[in-house]
């Protein structure tokens, strides 16, 4: 297949753009942009935001109509595969088809089993020459990674899980409690590296933390990129005996966005007290020693349209969550300092982060600057979100 020309690049990077600046505006559904161009003239161009209703195909088309062009015989380049079923708004291939496009670039297919190929076929049928942009090419793997979560939500059946730790240069999570203050929390990792961290939580759809981290660091958990979100950052806090502080950050700053999940023999007096405050409460099945069932707590937030979530937490949380075989994508910011032997470890029953690392796919390597050193932050995959069918 012949490779993207210049201007299809560029065009499908301006898709890709107008994708991005959905992020935090368009779960439960993918984000997607959609640039429609005739020569070197850009007719029409959109994204999808979930409360506007429109995809970015019927926002871009809408455009050109607004700015008086006929997009007979122009290309469409979209982030994503024009769907081609009914739900909340009609198919965009049946949209393309009707205004008479002569060409569509697609950056991806649809993971979709609903979409995935059809709507490809419907375009093709009609007519219409259709290019995907082979999975190997960087246009192709910015495009997924842009909807992991959907892919991976839409095929499992539950939100893609994102582990996120600050760790020492030797693997440590915390010092000892001995060495810190209480319902403080300890830094690791300078201004920019926490700065990167809060755009981790403005793409997700929600941030999970155990009692304890509660306890010992008293977060806010909250987003502070100040951009805007079509819901707010849901914030959740895995507590099976209700040991919630009244007075904690998170109650007192909560406004229908604090979720707390506890063992089905939680007295119910303190459910109820929670629940008078703001908090909702949402008991689950545990084990003998009150440890919730993770899975029965994802099955919750997929229940409630989420499709992502960020777990920030403590050792034996992460420990939980890895044991399980619920972490989907890790994120390890690593600074220079050494907290020694008696550190807390990043994960109950993990040896190091970096035996770990090793099983990652599709890693990337950033740095950060604090101070005289960098901090270096280790991303990668144990699970790919995406499983598509060959389509070409």
């Amino acid at each position: 297949m012949p490779q993207l020309s210049h201007d299809d690049e560029r065009h499908l990077r301006r898709a890709l753009t107008l994708a991005c600046e959905a992020a935090g505006l368009a779960s439960p559904n993918p984000t997607v942009g959609c640039v429609i161009v005739d020569g070197d003239t850009i007719l029409g161009e959109g994204a999808h935001f979930y409360d506007a209703r429109d995809h970015a195909e019927i926002a871009a088309l809408k455009a050109a109509a607004s700015n008086g062009h006929e997009v007979r015989g122009a290309t469409a380049y979209v982030t994503l595969e024009p769907c081609s079923h009914h739900g909340r708004t009609g198919p965009c291939a049946d949209a393309l088809i009707a205004a008479g496009v002569g060409r569509c670039v697609v950056a991806t297919v649809d993971p979709n089993p609903q979409v995935c190929g059809s709507g490809i076929a419907k375009l093709r049928d009609a007519g219409i020459d259709v290019r995907i942009v082979p999975t190997e090419d960087p246009l192709a793997r910015e495009a997924r990674r842009l909807n992991d979560a959907f892919a991976f939500s839409i095929q499992n059946g539950r939100p893609l899980v994102t582990l996120k730790a600050a760790l020492s240069v030797d693997g440590g999570l915390a010092p000892p409690p001995s060495q810190r203050t209480a319902t403080a929390p300890h830094w690791l990792t300078g201004e920019a590296a926490r700065a990167d961290v809060h755009m981790l939580r403005h793409s997700a759809d929600a941030v999970l933390t155990g009692i304890g981290t509660v306890l010992a660091d008293d977060p806010l958990l909250s987003d502070r990129t100040g951009l805007p979100r079509r819901r707010p950052l849901l914030r959740i806090v895995l507590d099976s005996r209700l040991r919630m502080p009244l007075d904690s950050r998170l109650v007192k700053s909560a406004k229908d966005d604090v979720l707390l999940f506890c063992h089905e023999t939680a007295p119910a007096h303190r459910i109820q007290g929670l629940s008078d405050l703001g908090i909702k409460v949402v008991p689950v099945e545990g084990d003998d020693a009150r440890r919730l069932d993770l899975r029965a707590v994802l099955a919750e937030l997929h229940s409630r349209n989420l499709t992502s979530l960020l777990v920030e937490a403590g050792s034996s949380v992460n420990g939980s969550f890895l044991a399980g075989d619920l972490v989907d994508r890790l994120v390890l910011y690593y600074s220079e300092t050494e907290l020694g032997a008696d550190a807390l470890p990043f994960a109950a029953g993990i040896a190091s982060p970096y035996v770990l690392q090793q099983q990652l796919q599709h890693t990337d390597r950033r740095t950060f600057p604090n101070g005289a050193d960098d901090d270096v932050r280790i991303s990668g995959y144990l699970h790919d979100p995406w499983v598509l069918n060959p389509v070409t």
